[in-house]
Order: structure tokens, then C-alpha cells, then sequence
């Protein structure tokens, strides 16, 4: 199976205590500067849809943002063009672009940390992984053998238990830390 469209979902670690409205400015500015390697286009504000994307910013390659889905603050990459590569090199270029963000967001708001031991991944793509148990079977080893090898976490449990109606995914928690910094900069 080759996935494509990866998301990732870093969660903030407590509560998201940051002005949404600086953050768009932040975001403002990454636009202007082209502050991010994918092409970035414009800044979208959600924050009035309950439990939704809250502040976007929208990219050629790839859109990045705040969102409050579930109730759960957390940094989101969402790559929507194609990638060649391995599914490792995917899930690696995924995680590692949220976590430059996360790292640069951290930076701006010292008051914000994202969390260091648990975090999503989602196909954005129902075509290539609808989510079923087949799509579970073929993805389990995968993301299993990408935690353990790229990211170098011997033990990690993997929650794929999702509405049958969402897109398919899991949340990741790590039995220790993962650096951001150190993940973004390779």
C-alpha cells in the first residue's frame, strides 16, 4: 500500500493558552517571507466552527494549523500533493514538517508546548486507505516499523480505534520523549 496525503496531528500538552489572533498574524508573516519550504498562499480563520481547524494556513503542497477537533488542540500538517518515496519517507517528511512548525510556534509563544509523546496520523485520502480493517492490517506494520526505526521509540501504542466514518488513522503515544527541534532539523 502507498500512502499518500499524510496528516499529522502534534496535540498541545495542557491547554492551548495563545492568542489565536497573534497566531494568524504569525502566520501572516510566514506567508509574506515564504518562511516555509512548501509554497505558502494565505491564512484562513476558522475559529468560529466548534471543534474544528480554528486558524489555518493554507499552502500549494500542503496546508498547517491549529485545530481544536475533538475537543483536542494540537499543530496539523496535511501534505495534499503527491510525494515519491517510501511510506517511510512520507510519514518522516510528514512528522518532521509539522515538527519545524511546532518548533517555530514554540519559539513565537513560549507559553505553548506540544506534546513530546503522542501524536496522529491520518491518510487523507479514502481512495488509497479507506478506513476498515484491511486498511489497519497493511498500515499497522508500517507505522509501527517507521516509530521504531525513523523515530527510534522502542515501545509505542497505536489507538486505531476511529469512527468507521472518519478517515483512517491512529493516535501514536511513545513510552518517551521525541525532540521536535532534533526531528525538525533532519
Amino acid at each position: 500500500m502507498e500512502l499518500q496525503h499524510v496528516r499529522v496531528k502534534l496535540f498541545v500538552d495542557g491547554e492551548l493558552d495563545v492568542d489565536l489572533e497573534k497566531v494568524m498574524e504569525t502566520f501572516h508573516g510566514w506567508v509574506a517571507n515564504q518562511s516555509l519550504p512548501e509554497l505558502l498562499i494565505d491564512v484562513v480563520d476558522y475559529r468560529h466552527v466548534p471543534h474544528g481547524p480554528s486558524v489555518m494556513l493554507i499552502g500549494h503542497e500542503a496546508d498547517y494549523g491549529l485545530d481544536n477537533t475533538d475537543g483536542r488542540y494540537g499543530l496539523i500538517y496535511n501534505r495534499k500533493s503527491a510525494l515519491d518515496g517510501t511510506n517511510d519517507d512520507r510519514l518522516a517528511q510528514a512528522i518532521r514538517s509539522a515538527a519545524k512548525v511546532c518548533t517555530l510556534l514554540e519559539v513565537e509563544f513560549p507559553s505553548l508546548k506540544f506534546s513530546l509523546r503522542e501524536f496522529e496520523f491520518t491518510i487523507n485520502d479514502r481512495a488509497i486507505a479507506p478506513n476498515n480493517a484491511e486498511t489497519k492490517a497493511a498500515c499497522e506494520p508500517i507505522i509501527t516499523a517507521f516509530v521504531q526505526g525513523r523515530l527510534g521509540v522502542a515501545s509505542s501504542n497505536s489507538n486505531y480505534d476511529r469512527d468507521p466514518r472518519s478517515t483512517f488513522g491512529a493516535t501514536i503515544s511513545l513510552e518517551s520523549d521525541l525532540d521536535w527541534a532534533a526531528l525538525a532539523a533532519q
